[in-house]
C-alpha cells in the first residue's frame, strides 16, 4: 500500500471516530436533557415523562417505602424518578415512630419533602431544671435559648444547647413597666402581664408587649448586653397598637400609632414620619412592606412600599378588610391576600394572579413557613394549610385553638396534658408525652432533645439515639 493511500485511510479513521465522538456526545447530552426535562424508560421499556422526589429526613438514613415497595438502596437524603400520579410514601427507622404522606407527582417537576422527622420510640424524660417559681417562659427561634419570667424583677436566660443547665440572672427592673422594690428588699417585684414577647433572627432580643394597668407597653429586651435594652412607650412617650421587628439585628422597626405605619430606628431613637395612613394590616420581606390601608371613600387598597422610596406602588383596590403576607418560595416572590374566607396568590413583579382558594371558614391570622413551602391560615381551632409544592389546600383541625410550633414545619397543642405534634398540613398525628403543662411552650433543640415542662420542672428527652 502507497503512502498516499494509507494517508486517504488515516484520515477517514479519524474524521469517522471524531464524528462517532460527536453523534455520541450529542446522544447523551439528549438523553441527559430528556431525563431532566422527566422522561424515562417505564418497566416495559415505553418512554414515558416522569417527575422527581427529592427525600431527606430528620435523623437521616430512614428507609423509603413508596407505594408498597422497598429495597436497601432507598433511603433519605436521596432522590427518586416516579411516574406522575400519587404515590404513597413511607418512612421507617429501627427505633423510631414511622412517618407517611400522599404526594402527587407532576411529570417534568421536582417535589421536596424536606422536613419529616422521626422520633425515637424509646424516651427517658429528665428533669433538668426546677421552674416552680416561674411563670412565663419564652423560646428562640433558633430552639437554643430560653427565658424564664417570675414576679421578681429578677428572670433568667438558659443556654438549653447544653448537657448542663446553667440559668443567668438579668434583672428587668431598669426598662419594664409594674416594678416596684421596697427599701429593705434585695429584689423587686414585677406585676405586668406579658401579652406576647418576639424574637429577632438573631435570637438577640425580645420584643415585648406588657400590660401594666390597663396600659399597654412595649420593651425590647437585648439578651446579650441587657443595659441595652429599651421600653420602647416611654422613650417615644406614645402609645402604640402594634410592634413588629423587621431586621435581623433588631434596630429596625415597625410601629403602628394612630391607625399609621411608621418606622422607629433604635440605634438613633429616631421614628420616622408616617409612612402609610390608617393601615388595616400589613406584612414585610426584608426591606418591603405589602399592606392594606382604608381609603376615604371606605374602600380598601392593597399596595407595597420599599423603605426608602417616597411613595408606596398601588397594586390593587379591594371592597373589604384582608390580611396579607410577603412570601419567597425558591426564587419567586408572592402576596398572599386573605379576603374573608377567600385566599389568592399573587406574584409579585405585575400582581398576577396564581390561584384563589374559597375555604369553609374566614380565617383571622395568617403565618407563612420558614422556607416559604406553606402559608397557615387559622381561625381558633380550623386550620387551612397551603401547600406551595402542591399547589392545594387542606383544610383541618386541631384540638383545641392553642396551638404553637414546636420546629419551623411541625405544630403542636397540649391537650388533657398530653403533647399532640402535626406536620403542618395536619398529618402525622402523633402524641409526644403526657402530663404536660399547657402554660408554657415546648420545642427542640440540635434535633436531638426535646424539651417541655411538667409539674414545675423543665424537662427533656432524647428523641435521637445516642
Amino acid at each position: 500500500m502507497n503512502s498516499e493511500k494509507l494517508k486517504k485511510r488515516q484520515s477517514f479513521k479519524i474524521i469517522a471516530s471524531e464524528a462517532i465522538m460527536v453523534i455520541a456526545v450529542i446522544a447523551i447530552v439528549s438523553v441527559l436533557a430528556l431525563i431532566v426535562s422527566g422522561y424515562w424508560l417505564n418497566s416495559d421499556f415505553e418512554v414515558e415523562r416522569q417527575g422527581l422526589l427529592q427525600v431527606s429526613s430528620i435523623p437521616t438514613g430512614a428507609d423509603i417505602s413508596i407505594d408498597g415497595e422497598s429495597s436497601w438502596l432507598q433511603r433519605t437524603n436521596t432522590s427518586k424518578v416516579l411516574p406522575s400520579g400519587e404515590h404513597e410514601v413511607v418512612l421507617s427507622k429501627e427505633g423510631y415512630d414511622s412517618w407517611s404522606k400522599v404526594v402527587n407527582i407532576t411529570e417534568g417537576l421536582l417535589y421536596r419533602i424536606h422536613y419529616p422527622r422521626l422520633f425515637l420510640k424509646e424516651r427517658t424524660p429528665v428533669k433538668v431544671l426546677d421552674i416552680s417559681n416561674s411563670t412565663f417562659a419564652t423560646i428562640s427561634p433558633d430552639q437554643y435559648t430560653m427565658l424564664l419570667a417570675n414576679s421578681t424583677t429578677k428572670w433568667q436566660i438558659i443556654n438549653i444547647d447544653s448537657e448542663i443547665l446553667e440559668p443567668k440572672s438579668i434583672d428587668i427592673a431598669p426598662y419594664f413597666p409594674g416594678v416596684s422594690l421596697a427599701e429593705d428588699a434585695k429584689v423587686g417585684l414585677f406585676s405586668g402581664n406579658i401579652i406576647q414577647a418576639d424574637w429577632d433572627q438573631d435570637n438577640h432580643h425580645i420584643l415585648f408587649e406588657i400590660e401594666f394597668e390597663d396600659a399597654i407597653e412595649w420593651v425590647l429586651m437585648d439578651v446579650k448586653n441587657p443595659d441595652k435594652s429599651i421600653n420602647l412607650t416611654k422613650e417615644f412617650g406614645t402609645d402604640f397598637s402594634s410592634i413588629k421587628i423587621i431586621d435581623h439585628s433588631a434596630n429596625s422597626l415597625l410601629a403602628i400609632r394612630n391607625h399609621n405605619l411608621h418606622r422607629i430606628d433604635v440605634s438613633s431613637k429616631a421614628i420616622s414620619s408616617i409612612l402609610v395612613e390608617n393601615i388595616i394590616a400589613y406584612d414585610n420581606y426584608e426591606n418591603e412592606i405589602l399592606f392594606v390601608s382604608e381609603q376615604i371613600d371606605g374602600s380598601y387598597e392593597i399596595g407595597l412600599l420599599k423603605l426608602g422610596d417616597s411613595e408606596a406602588k398601588p397594586l390593587a383596590t379591594i371592597d373589604s378588610p384582608a390580611i396579607v403576607a410577603i412570601s419567597k418560595f425558591y426564587d419567586d416572590y408572592y402576596f398572599t391576600v386573605m379576603q374573608d374566607d377567600l385566599i389568592s396568590v399573587h406574584q409579585k413583579q405585575n400582581y398576577d394572579q396564581v390561584t384563589d382558594y374559597q375555604l369553609s371558614f374566614a380565617p383571622d391570622q395568617l403565618k407563612v413557613g420558614h422556607h416559604g413551602e406553606f402559608i397557615i391560615a387559622w381561625e381558633d381551632a380550623k386550620i387551612a394549610t397551603l401547600d406551595m409544592e402542591l399547589g392545594e389546600v387542606r383544610e383541618w383541625q386541631i384540638e383545641n385553638e392553642h396551638f404553637d410550633w414546636l420546629d419551623s414545619d411541625m405544630v403542636y397543642v397540649i391537650q388533657d396534658g398530653d403533647l399532640i405534634v402535626y406536620d403542618f398540613d395536619g398529618y402525622n398525628r402523633r402524641q409526644l408525652a403526657k402530663n404536660v403543662s399547657s402554660h408554657f411552650p415546648a420545642g427542640i433543640t440540635d434535633n436531638k432533645w426535646l424539651y417541655y415542662f411538667s409539674d414545675g420542672q423543665l424537662i427533656r428527652e432524647w428523641i435521637v439515639e445516642h
